[in-house]
């Protein structure tokens, strides 16, 4: 039964918002985490990355069914940079998975049943409230604070980067996610398809994501932090070829 871990089927959903963290950290620092036949993906050729994405989905569903269907849940996915040359030769940018929750069991369970995405089940909470969305996890020991704003964000204070042109560049999620079996030598490769795709500047007050720090990762900065609202989104059925 393990062909059904490799995303059997196209999938359909509606973003209501994606909220991505990009952490860089010095490459060397990542090269272990990520499997042979990818490489990490860099900038100036010093910096990874660690993409933290938080995404309010609605009506997920097998691709084609009717919206009543589906169902709504809240993810949260940690991913590194990564690019890939596949058989045709073609070099392809996407993200790596390490770790993914959800804040329904329903979602572990069918996440896991069809995907290699790691799910574990958590508490998420959101709440705004005086200009300030914030997103925690008690169980996860999470917590995001985000300062609404119409004033021009800046880019994060450290970050590798110096202007946004560069940072929207590694600004998830990319359009290939990448899984390696290294058991018989397979790359499962899935291609997520997206419209309007404008993800524009947050203003980050403060963060606490004990995953990244469970790394023990050194001189990890936070790179970029953007979000997308209101966008239709399916990933088509994965593909498997022999590394």
């Amino acid at each position: 039964m393990n062909f059904l871990k490799n995303h059997p089927f196209a999938v359909e959903a509606f973003f209501d918002s994606s909220i991505v963290l990009t952490f860089a950290v010095p490459k060397e620092q990542v090269e272990d985490l990520i499997p042979e036949c990818l490489e990490l993906d860099t900038f100036q050729d010093k910096w990874a990355f660690i993409a933290v994405a938080m995404v309010q989905t609605r009506n997920l569903r097998p691709k084609g069914f009717p919206e009543f269907m589906g169902n709504d849940f809240f993810l949260i996915g940690y991913r590194i940079f990564v690019r890939y040359t596949n058989k045709a030769g073609k070099r392809l940018r996407g993200l790596y998975i390490l770790k993914s929750e959800t804040d329904k069991k329903k979602m572990e369970f069918l996440g896991n049943l069809f995907t290699h995405y790691n799910y574990t089940t958590t508490d998420i909470t959101v709440k705004i409230d005086d200009g300030l969305k914030t997103i925690s996890s008690k169980k996860s020991k999470f917590e995001l604070i985000i300062e609404q704003t119409d004033r021009e964000v800046s880019i994060p204070n450290g970050s590798p980067f110096t202007d946004w042109k560069d940072a929207r560049k590694f600004a998830g999620p990319l359009p290939h996610t990448f899984t390696y079996n290294k058991e018989n030598g397979t790359v499962l490769i899935i291609v997520g398809v997206r419209q309007n795709w404008k993800p524009e500047p947050i203003k980050i007050k403060s963060y606490k994501v004990d995953f990244i720090n469970s790394l023990k990762l050194k001189n990890v900065v936070l790179a970029n932090a953007f979000e997308i609202t209101n966008i239709p989104y399916y990933w088509k059925k994965g593909k498997l070829e022999k590394w």
